[in-house]
């Protein structure tokens, strides 16, 4: 895994790419699977076009931890493309410095796209520290592992809704 490169994700889904895409970009579906294992996700606001923000805060298994966090929206083009900045933040939708660690990069950039392959759907995601300083990109680097590990919860849930979906 190169610095440049951060996260690379890569995952096949049994669901036609047009509601792979539906999911992520649709408050109904969203809350539904977004976030880790266990956790729920509200969602405040969910506007998905270039400049548009998601806004939602995700509450522990036991309701005693909330994390705000936002999506500023870059690129959307349906259905294969999504490029959003994501960031912590507090419920205004300013963005704030993790919980988890005050060297953890304000923004991190995504990138999703969606290949359609006989009905299936294979999801590219990458994602790595926009403006990042030398500590920032360091503490990326040294949880990504946890992050990508992460993402194989946050996957199995959508794998799960997607087939509640068809």
């Amino acid at each position: 895994m190169s610095n440049q490169q951060g996260l690379l994700l890569k995952r096949e889904f049994n669901a036609p790419r047009e509601l792979v895409f539906k999911v992520w970009t649709d408050p109904a579906h969203f809350g539904n699977w977004w976030g880790p294992k266990g956790f729920s996700l509200e969602v405040a606001r969910m506007d998905v076009r270039p400049g548009g923000m998601f806004l939602g805060c995700q509450k522990s298994p036991d309701g005693q931890h909330a994390m705000w966090g936002k999506f500023v929206y870059r690129e959307v083009q349906e259905p294969e493309k999504l490029v959003w900045v994501q960031s912590f933040s507090d419920e205004e939708g300013n963005t704030v410095r993790a919980p988890f660690n005050p060297n953890w990069p304000l923004e991190i950039l995504n990138i999703l796209t969606l290949e359609e392959n006989e009905g299936r759907t294979i999801l590219t995601l990458q994602g790595g520290p926009l403006h990042a300083s030398a500590e920032e990109q360091e503490a990326f680097d040294a949880m990504a592992p946890m992050v990508a590990q992460g993402f194989e919860g946050t996957f199995e849930q959508l794998t799960h809704y997607l087939a509640s979906q068809l």
